[in-house]
């Protein structure tokens, strides 16, 4: 995590005065780039860092500068420490370093805001995994994260979507980022001139290649992220459902289907006589409307397509035929 390695090397610095480049990549497992790319970020946050070329050279801090963590507020102090520690961050091996980065900040505070970290940690705990979630196979991970720290090329073997094999799927890619979305990891990755987007635990095989590679500096991770999920919701296949739905069952419509939905229900004039509001969801397939309607009961009439009408009832009166007698 970047937010840790950065501490921890102002905290080097802080300790140990001058430390060459090289000393700091081999200490924090990083290349010497992604040093002097973390120096600039110091610099650009305030911190008064510089570095001096030629022999006895090095990065330092300016003489008598220390981190001020007095300055602290009780609300930053109480947002710092409702973190806890996702499972995705376990996965890529850092979950014990963030939580000593955390306990070097609580041994820095003052003991007036001492009392404020424990209440924190007793009032607000986040839980990061979904309900009934099977923890994936994350077998290449570790090689992957080492490939993104040093700009290292890969050869890598994977599934397509849906986790089947449509043929042998072979690649060689420049890793660019990982992101973790629902406790599920998924590789962002440059292939001849066009991003992939690979599902971690499709990852049949993966090697590091000795070729390193320039990464463009215009790419920006969690945009890209950002457009290729919308992308990928909006050419995700669909299967339109036309539905009346009984009013007090709206509010609970977004969180399901999301803005799309959100935006058609505003658009809705009015309700008709019986209080009820025609509209279409989106569902992947006929049988992920028809499992998805059936736990509404008679909240929610289907009127097209005829075939999912049909297939309701025909769940519908099988269901009533088993509790029957």
């Amino acid at each position: 995590m970047r937010a840790d390695r950065l501490l921890s090397l102002l905290m080097i610095l802080q300790s140990r005065g001058r430390v060459t480049a090289e000393a700091l990549a081999d200490e924090l497992e990083v290349s010497i780039r992604t040093i002097y790319r973390d120096v600039t970020a110091l610099s650009v946050w305030g911190v008064p860092v510089y570095t001096e070329r030629g022999p006895g050279g090095g990065i330092a801090l300016i003489e008598r500068y220390r981190t001020d963590l007095t300055g602290l507020s009780k609300e930053e102090v109480r947002a710092l420490f409702m973190l806890s520690i996702p499972a995705p961050l376990d996965d890529l091996g850092v979950g014990q370093k963030l939580k000593g980065a955390l306990l070097k900040l609580a041994a820095a505070l003052p003991s007036s805001l001492r009392a404020d970290e424990e209440q924190s940690r007793q009032r607000v705990h986040l839980d990061w995994t979904p309900w009934f979630h099977e923890q994936e196979p994350q077998l290449h991970l570790q090689i992957i994260q080492q490939a993104l720290w040093n700009d290292r090329r890969m050869h890598i073997q994977y599934l397509t979507e849906g986790g089947a094999w449509i043929g042998p799927l072979e690649a060689d890619i420049s890793p660019y980022g990982l992101v973790a979305k629902s406790g599920v990891w998924y590789l962002i990755a440059h292939r001849h001139d066009y991003f992939i987007v690979v599902r971690v635990a499709w990852i049949q095989a993966a090697q590091l290649l000795d070729e390193h590679f320039e990464r463009s500096p215009d790419f920006n991770l969690s945009a890209y992220w950002e457009y290729w999920s919308s992308e990928y919701e909006r050419e995700k296949p669909q299967y339109p459902v036309r539905v009346r739905i009984s009013a007090e069952l709206l509010s609970a419509l977004p969180g399901q289907f999301g803005k799309v939905i959100q935006a058609e229900i505003e658009n809705i004039q009015q309700p008709d006589s019986d209080g009820w509001i025609t509209l279409t969801l989106p569902f992947e397939s006929l049988e992920d409307a028809r499992n998805n309607l059936l736990k509404h009961g008679s909240a929610i009439e289907v009127l097209e397509p005829i075939a999912l009408r049909f297939s309701l009832i025909d769940f519908a009166e099988q269901i009533r035929a088993r509790y029957a007698g």
